[in-house]
Order: C-alpha cells, then sequence, then structure tokens
C-alpha cells in the first residue's frame, strides 16, 4: 500500500495518507459505502450527474460541522444535476444522529467506518488517525475526477468557491 508522509497535517504535526493517490483524469474508483440506513452504496450509483464528494475526518468536529453544513446550503442552488456526498470513518448512526441535528437534508452523508475502502481507494487515509484527510473531489457524469482539492491542514476549511465552480462547469 502506497504511503504519501507529510501530505496533510494536523495543528502542524505532520500525517501520512495511505492507499493510490487519486488525481485530475482518473477513472473514480467505485466503492461500496454505507449510507445512514445501513445499505451500501457505490459510487456508479451517480453516473450520470455532477458528484462532488467531501471527504472529512468526522461530522462531530467543528470544522467538518461547518464544511458539510456549507455544502448542504450550497447544493440548493446547483440543481438535480448535482449530487453532494460528505464521507466520513463515522459510524452510519452517528452520521443519520448528526445530520438530524444539524438540519442537513440535501448532502447524503456516507460511512467509510468498515473497511476504509474509500479512504485507501482515493489515498486520503489517515494512518496515525484512521481517519479521512479534508479533500474535495469533483466527478464529471461519466464518473472521471475532474478537480481534487487536497487542504493540507486538516483543522482548515476547503477554498468553497472553487468547488462550486469547477462543479457548475461541467452541469
Amino acid at each position: 500500500m502506497q504511503e504519501r508522509k507529510g501530505a496533510v497535517t494536523l495543528r502542524g504535526n505532520s500525517l501520512t495518507l495511505v492507499g493510490k493517490e487519486v488525481k485530475v483524469g482518473d477513472k473514480a474508483p467505485d466503492v461500496e459505502l454505507l449510507d445512514n440506513d445501513l445499505k451500501p452504496v457505490k459510487f456508479s450509483a451517480f453516473k450520470g450527474k455532477v458528484v462532488i464528494v467531501s471527504s472529512v475526518p468526522s461530522l462531530d468536529t467543528p470544522t467538518c460541522d461547518m464544511e458539510t453544513r456549507r455544502f448542504n446550503t450550497e447544493a440548493a442552488s446547483l440543481g438535480d444535476n448535482v449530487v453532494i456526498l460528505t464521507v466520513s470513518t463515522d459510524l452510519p448512526f452517528a452520521q443519520k444522529r448528526w445530520c438530524g441535528a444539524a438540519g442537513v437534508d440535501k448532502v447524503k452523508t456516507l460511512s467509510d467506518h468498515r473497511e476504509t475502502a474509500f479512504g485507501q481507494s482515493y489515498g486520503v487515509l489517515i494512518k496515525e488517525l484512521r481517519l479521512l484527510a479534508r479533500t474535495i473531489f469533483v466527478l464529471d457524469k461519466n464518473g472521471v475526477v475532474q478537480y481534487v482539492q487536497l487542504v493540507k491542514e486538516v483543522s482548515k476549511e476547503p477554498d468553497y468557491a472553487a468547488v462550486i465552480a469547477e462543479a457548475k462547469k461541467l452541469v
């Protein structure tokens, strides 16, 4: 398994990402994750739509909370041809609880807790924490990665404007 030491930091401390780095132009790996009702969901289920995949360490942290709420708000202006997924290693039950408490109803949360298949397939699994790095992938309607934003400092928010602009170009 590939490792990228120092690819991200948490409060300045260097961390290692595990897995093959996914880059622009790559076919998005079709991983299977669990939705909030414990049903398996594959990325290929969203073929024909532009997909924003936001990976976060945990919804129960302030930055991940803000990010997911922000994407939920942005989703309203993107229309039905764009799907926003938030992936974390949180348990599906915790994701469901968080979405209910936060009023998040436009972003679909998916859990990578079982096998960290997403984290390893996309190269964003933090070895030291078994959490996902804060990364945004934008996939076109054919499931090809068109944009990647790896947030170097895990505690910081992504550049939302760049993500939304990319998604709008692909609709």
